[in-house]
């Protein structure tokens, strides 16, 4: 397998991302990217998050770039129209996702970080991570789908295709993928400890990516299990070629992402999902008690041992300066 440290350090804007110490730095915000022009729709459950077209996404990006803010992750919301068994409008070269990759590089170049969602729940018409045959979610078949994916993105412009599937042996498929198309310094953020959590509700909404029968259980690990299962599946991801560890909810499993920070030398990345979002939203507190709120939630992920932290706070966090 092809591992490529230079992969992490490939850019100023990765560097700073991975290795400075500066909370902000370190902070990643999400993006809900839908087709047409204008489109600027909040998101219920979500105070502050919007669905947003690449005309207004641009925009966006460039007012929390003037705040510092320098990462972004991609997620393409599609339209049911679109959506089908196969997953194909994942890999169209001529998507909205992939329009937002290509613009996004060409105006920010190397100064903005983009990371984008390899799976295939948001174009699927049943919603589920992977391929179904007769009712159950297929592993090796999946994975053939997602390694298109990944290599559409990087040919896009993508810096890092994040893999959140939960398939086994993903991880190296996508690495060999990437090698055969050329995309050497394209790196994969892998979902290696995702849990079959009860917070992503709210995300659910906004991806439109809801299972229409059953649920991941199959796929995404169980939350009762312990720390064995966790470094398993993060040194798997590792010794396959992942450039970073993503752990994924991230407050109730602040111990596991602790035990992955040591076990592995990669660096870690957690997810600070939208139900953990919606619970601090929904808190009344006054502005002072919120920004406390907020810092000390992201205080916690990185003495936990994240290098990165996807979280929906970051353009608050941001803007208001709370993480100087």
């Amino acid at each position: 397998m092809n591992i490529r440290p230079r992969i992490n350090r490939w850019t100023a804007a990765r560097r700073r991302l991975l290795f400075s110490d500066a909370m902000l730095d370190s902070l990643v915000q999400p993006h809900f990217v839908v087709e047409g022009n204008g489109v600027d729709e909040p998101i219920q459950g979500m105070p502050g998050i919007h669905q947003q077209s690449v005309d207004v996404l641009l925009k966006t990006i460039a007012e929390d770039a003037s705040h510092g803010l320098r990462a972004v992750m991609l997620f393409g919301v599609v339209a049911a129209h679109a959506k089908d068994a196969h997953a194909t409008e994942a890999h169209n070269h001529g998507s909205h996702l992939h329009q937002a990759i290509t613009q996004i590089k060409s105006t920010f170049g190397d100064e903005v970080v983009v990371m984008t969602d390899v799976c295939l729940c948001t174009a699927t018409d049943h919603g589920h991570c992977g391929l179904v045959h007769d009712g159950e979610v297929v592993n090796d078949a999946s994975v053939e789908v997602l390694c298109s994916i990944a290599v559409s993105h990087a040919l896009a412009g993508a810096d890092y295709v994040c893999a959140s599937d939960m398939m086994d042996g993903r991880v190296s498929a996508i690495r060999s993928s990437l090698e055969a198309a050329g995309a050497t310094s394209t790196g994969i953020l892998s979902y290696s400890v995702k849990y079959a959590s009860s917070f992503y509700g709210p995300f659910r909404h906004a991806a439109q990516s809801s299972p229409e029968f059953g649920d991941r259980a199959t796929h995404q690990m169980d939350t009762r299990s312990g720390y064995e299962e966790a470094i398993l599946e993060a040194n798997l991801d590792e010794t396959e070629g992942a450039d970073i560890i993503m752990v994924k909810p991230g407050l109730p499993y602040l111990d596991v992402v602790r035990k992955v920070a040591d076990a592995v030398v990669r660096p870690v990345a957690v997810y600070n999902v939208s139900g953990e979002y919606a619970m601090v939203m929904s808190a009344q507190t006054d502005d002072d008690d919120h920004r406390d709120m907020v810092v000390e939630v992201l205080t916690a992920f990185k003495r936990a041992g994240a290098s990165v932290i996807v979280t929906y706070h970051a353009r608050e966090a941001a803007k208001k300066q709370w993480t100087a």
